[in-house]
């Protein structure tokens, strides 16, 4: 993965370059290389004097998931980290690559397939088989998208710094999912260079939970970042950030409405489930995601309760 996977007039960057060689042997990525490597303020974890982390987007989703003081100040972030990919993609993927990566759709995939995000004129997956697509059709594109440190991070409302612009936040990076021919907002040349998180809550308990196909490394079918501050019995704080479900990662706003200054009682828990597919629009074969969804969301809201 590179901190960025936009083509650019002068070529394509590559850094750790787990996905791009992929896409470069099957030959969906063509054209001149850009070889890139951190700078000081590019890699690792900085943390300044109110406990607020900055993490370079050449730190590896290693580093991440294994850092103890990120573990106890975001445990949200680095739960996040260690559920994603396999120990090996770990320690090369950067966090930037992460975030940037390019869909993970078959048809984009295949070389011989015209889409949306090569230059097409339609979405090719929308009348075909999209079994592990969309069930929040935000968009001309059904492919989601294929972060799951961007859920992570959109749970946490981190703001990310390229080498253009600074304080965008996960929306302004990724969009909103109209924009069936980009996989980010990223402009030519721009790259990530760091991300930025508010100060920790003192209380808070997160978990990463993901749904998939198979035992092991295989991309979620349904993926959630759950944080929550509950105290006397009642959630003082609760948020939630979605991905594998729609074109860009979401917060589960309705669920986090049901939930807020409410107490955690099984009823509550019950129904703030039944919330989590609010404004869902499930293709012909991507309805069972609804059901794994709230079935994920479930069990994090029980595991969050003390």
């Amino acid at each position: 993965m590179t901190p960025t996977a936009m083509t650019t007039t002068a070529g394509e960057f590559r850094a750790a370059g787990t996905d791009l060689s992929e896409r470069r042997r099957s030959g969906v990525s063509t054209g001149p290389l850009i070889d890139i490597s951190a700078a000081p303020d590019t890699i690792g974890m900085h943390w300044d004097a109110d406990g607020r982390a900055r993490l370079g987007a050449f730190t590896t989703i290693a580093a991440i998931a294994s850092d103890v003081r990120l573990a106890a100040a975001y445990p949200g972030i680095a739960a996040s980290a260690q559920g994603l990919a396999t120990p090996q993609i770990r320690h090369l993927a950067t966090l930037g690559g992460n975030l940037a990566q390019r869909s993970r759709c078959w048809y984009f995939r295949n070389p011989h397939i015209a889409c949306l995000k090569k230059g097409g004129s339609d979405c090719p997956a929308r009348s075909g088989n999209h079994l592990y697509h969309v069930a929040f059709d935000l968009g001309p594109c059904v492919a989601p998208h294929p972060s799951t440190m961007a859920a992570a991070l959109l749970a946490y409302e981190a703001t990310v710094t390229t080498n253009q612009r600074s304080s965008l936040t996960i929306g302004d990076l990724l969009g909103d999912g109209s924009n069936g021919a980009a996989d980010n907002a990223l402009h030519p040349g721009e790259m990530i260079r760091s991300i930025e998180l508010p100060s920790p809550l003192q209380g808070e308990r997160a978990l990463y939970k993901r749904a998939i196909s198979r035992t092991h490394a295989e991309w979620p079918l349904v993926e959630i970042c759950a944080r929550a501050v509950v105290k006397d019995g009642t959630f003082q704080f609760i948020r939630l950030a979605v991905g594998g479900v729609a074109p860009v990662p979401l917060r589960l706003h309705a669920v986090e409405a049901a939930l807020q200054d409410r107490k955690a009682t099984a009823a509550a828990l019950a129904n703030a489930a039944e919330q989590a597919t609010a404004g869902a629009k499930p293709l012909p074969m991507t309805g069972y995601k609804l059901d794994l969804l709230k079935g994920v969301v479930h069990d994090l809201l029980e595991r969050l309760v003390p």
